[in-house]
């Protein structure tokens, strides 16, 4: 009888550590159970938790592909990333390279008269020329011919002066480029909705509808 008694009482003193808890760690199984209560409490803010309006839910089922540029230079390109990663957005670069242009010109020809001489000259041989423009500080001078590259512009000079022109030199008129797009190939109605009304500087130019070349290749992936 006094085993039974020692017994009981040993299950009763068990049961009521489990059930104030101190056993969860321990055994694995809470002394709450699964109840309710416990399961609101872990819901992170259940007060903000709303369903959908339908439009919501048709305008995430559209997809479509935006593109945003062109964006000139690689400080163009960070400034929109940024931007986007702001707005909750991930978009593929594109680049491409813009060739500069280099001219073939003649020195500054300050001097009226030298001037009508040379053009004389270039009409007898049947060259075309155009009064240099876009770059005040080198005016006034004639432009003969216009390159893609450097190379390209020492070797018509070359040329030119081998037929015994003299007082020529190259000119920059435009530096090489690299252009830049940004693409999000499969955009829902709810970002596009959003890039839209975005106000930031670096968005400014608008996402439009891709258009033909890598944007509209990444779309159909």
């Amino acid at each position: 009888m006094r085993v039974l008694v020692v017994v009981l009482l040993a299950v009763n003193a068990l049961f009521f550590v489990w059930s104030r808890g101190w056993l969860d760690a321990v055994t694995g199984l809470p002394a709450g159970g699964q109840r309710e209560p416990q399961r609101l409490a872990a819901q992170a803010h259940p007060e903000r938790i709303q369903p959908l309006a339908a439009s919501a839910v048709a305008a995430l089922s559209q997809r479509s592909c935006l593109e945003l540029g062109p964006l000139e230079g690689d400080a163009a390109l960070a400034a929109a990333q940024a931007a986007l990663r702001a707005a909750g957005a991930e978009a593929q670069p594109h680049s491409s390279e813009l060739p500069g242009v280099w001219a073939v010109a003649t020195i500054k020809l300050a001097d009226p008269d030298f001037r009508a001489r040379k053009e004389a000259t270039y009409k007898q041989l049947k060259l075309a020329f155009e009064p240099l423009e876009g770059l005040p500080a080198e005016q006034p001078a004639f432009v003969l011919s216009r390159h893609a590259s450097q190379a390209e512009a020492q070797a018509a000079t070359a040329a030119l002066e081998r037929r015994g022109l003299k007082g020529l030199r190259i000119l920059m008129l435009k530096a090489p480029q690299t252009r830049h797009s940004l693409v999000i190939a499969q955009a829902d109605g709810l970002l596009a909705a959003r890039l839209k009304a975005s106000r930031d500087a670096a968005l400014a130019a608008g996402f439009k509808a891709c258009g033909a070349g890598p944007a509209a290749s990444a779309a159909s992936r």
